[in-house]
């Protein structure tokens, strides 16, 4: 290990790593498709393989979520391998070719969630829209990011939610946003309009719908236990609203392109079951120690007692409850 590399794991980083032994071990867990296979033989299993290769092995009709992070139309290395920017037509026929084979392993009332930035987004409606009803774009703030000189500085990616039919599952009340209010709605006689809290929360906070502008969510770093190495990692706060607002416990989540492990990961804490396909060993074997240590603890970040917290504020309550 370089000097530079070991001042950067130095003092509170807990960036998720894996040592020679633990990947090896956590090798031994993963799972090639070699022909036809049934919900029994993948329920709960990290899929080692190239996903045109694994598609036409899996069983019709079995997801429930399909949720999916491709690779942007960016150049960008993903531990060793780069995906290389194209065209835009050259990307949507890129898209349609796995796409339009995913579609056929969703159960009717199936949703879909489709991640990309400004670039992709709008091929991804152009090619979500040819098969799946879209009912909304999600964008939500990524604070993390280089400024720009000439530009705006990009701080934020979509999230596209569809559906196989007008027949599906939405549970709003999972997904609530516990958000701090500055200047309440009052009442006739003065008293503030629909809070919810108690005398911990000091009465400053109210449970609010969730809109499709998301600002509550940290990109995981060095400090958060979740957090690994692999570059374009999203935020387990994010898929667990997902998961709560469109899937029941025991409900299937698959995620082709599975990266660090982190929609398996929630799924598993929320009692789902969970199906990753991912082409790269090492991510592979990142997703199955953290899968591991989700049986230590299955704590998601900004959600606590079934609600989930504007950024920053829970930690604000907490420092309160211990003073």
């Amino acid at each position: 290990m370089e000097p530079e590399e070991i001042s950067r794991r130095a003092g509170r980083n807990r960036t998720v790593t894996l040592s020679e032994e633990e990947r090896a071990f956590y090798g031994r867990n993963l799972l090639t498709l070699n022909g036809p296979t049934d919900v029994a033989g993948i329920a709960n299993k990290t899929i080692h393989q190239n996903l045109f290769e694994a598609l036409d092995e899996l069983p019709d009709a079995f997801v429930d979520l399909l949720f999916i992070d491709p690779p942007y139309n960016l150049t960008k290395n993903f531990n060793g391998k780069t995906f290389l920017r194209m065209d835009s037509e050259d990307y949507a026929e890129w898209m349609d070719s796995w796409f339009s084979r995913l579609v056929r392993l969703l159960k009717p009332n199936a949703s879909v969630y489709i991640c990309g930035d400004w670039r992709s987004s709008h091929t991804i409606y152009e090619i979500a829209s040819k098969y799946l009803l879209i009912q909304n774009r999600i964008t939500w703030e990524r604070e993390k990011g280089r400024g720009a000189l000439t530009n705006w500085k990009n701080a934020s990616e979509d999230i596209w939610f569809c559906t196989k039919s007008a027949d599906y599952k939405f549970h709003v009340d999972r997904v609530k946003l516990k958000r701090k209010v500055i200047a309440p709605y009052r009442k006739e006689d003065g008293e503030p309009k629909d809070w919810v809290g108690d005398e911990t929360d000091g009465g400053k906070y109210r449970l609010t719908y969730p809109s499709n502008v998301w600002t509550d969510l940290t990109v995981p770093f060095w400090s958060m236990p979740e957090n690994t190495d692999h570059p374009t990692q999203k935020p387990e706060k994010l898929l667990a609203k997902i998961i709560l607002a469109s899937s029941d416990e025991g409900d299937i989540v698959l995620d082709p392109f599975m990266g660090s492990g982190t929609t398996s990961v929630v799924a598993k804490k929320l009692n789902r079951r969970y199906v990753g396909i991912e082409a790269d060993e090492t991510y592979c074997c990142l997703a199955e120690k953290r899968l591991a240590l989700a049986d230590e603890d299955a704590s998601i970040q900004g959600f606590s007692e079934g609600v989930f917290w504007e950024r920053n504020s829970l930690r604000e309550k907490q420092k309160k409850e211990r003073t």
